[in-house]
């Protein structure tokens, strides 16, 4: 190899060591860039009205901004929150109520939606795990007509994925332990407020807790009292054991031998008579 060549090949290394370098320092420099953003001090629940106290401004890389921050506190001042912040969580435009709400549970209500109250007890609020912020199922249990003019019981799942908004009085969607209380508040659309309000005059209600996670819809036809029995397994009671009598032995018996009686016999003749005598 001559020597242009060698020194060509000596400086392609060069320079692409330096571009390696200079893009290090560029995106070093670039990470070390921060822009200021308004952090919670302390934990707020939904619903609750934020006031500057609450908040701090601190450094964030602008390479991972979150999407609708503030940088200034005094933007937040009066603003409710829709979902419960912790601290040190940066405070979102989506996660609050739209400017001028007055704040308690009406601020928090989706657009189109309503808050709509059931009475519960433990049973029917899933012994108190139905907690702000989980969603449900509801269930109606009452009589169903049949063609022959008589009634059945019929269990159904009438409402599906229902976001629960309070349960009592308490909206704190961070609750870590079960609350047993006597109403569960759901958000609903109007369509489905009716809904609930027919289904508790005509049966009862219960709710079954979902996964947050899950938001699939399993179709069910509902169960009614016949066809739950018809799936329970008939009792016929215990199985006896089967006791198997001895058979009798069959007794072989041998016909005797005849006995064979030997006679002697002699004629006798009376007159002009023959006969035979034997003994």
């Amino acid at each position: 190899m001559n020597m242009r060549a060698m020194t060509m090949l000596l400086f392609a290394l060069l320079a692409a060591i330096g571009a390696v370098v200079a893009a290090s320092k560029w995106l070093q420099t670039r990470s070390m860039q921060t822009e200021k953003v308004v952090v919670m001090v302390s934990p707020l629940n939904m619903g609750e009205k934020i006031n500057v106290g609450m908040l701090k401004r601190i450094d964030w890389p602008k390479t991972s901004l979150p999407e609708g921050f503030f940088g200034e506190v005094e933007k937040l001042d009066g603003r409710v929150v829709k979902y419960s912040l912790q601290n040190g969580e940066p405070v979102l435009e989506s996660k609050l109520a739209p400017v001028g709400s007055k704040g308690g549970l009406s601020a928090v209500i989706a657009e189109g939606k309503r808050a709509i109250t059931v009475k519960v007890n433990e049973v029917v609020g899933v012994a108190g795990f139905a907690l702000p912020g989980n969603y449900v199922d509801m269930i109606v249990n009452t009589n169903q007509a049949e063609r022959n003019g008589d009634e059945d019981n019929i269990s159904k799942i009438v409402l599906k994925h229902i976001l629960v908004l309070a349960v009592g009085d308490d909206v704190n969607a961070n609750a870590d332990k079960p609350k047993v209380v006597n109403a569960v508040t759901l958000e609903v659309t109007p369509e489905q407020a009716e809904m609930i309000d027919l289904a508790r005059s005509v049966g009862n209600l219960s709710l079954v807790l979902r996964n947050q996670a899950d938001p699939g819809d399993v179709a069910t036809q509902g169960i009614t009292k016949e066809a739950l029995l018809s799936l329970v397994p008939k009792n016929t009671g215990p199985m006896m054991p089967v006791i198997s009598k001895p058979r009798a032995k069959k007794m072989i018996v041998a016909a005797a031998a005849p006995i064979v009686v030997t006679k002697k016999c002699t004629k006798v003749f009376t007159g002009t008579t023959e006969s035979l005598e034997c003994f």
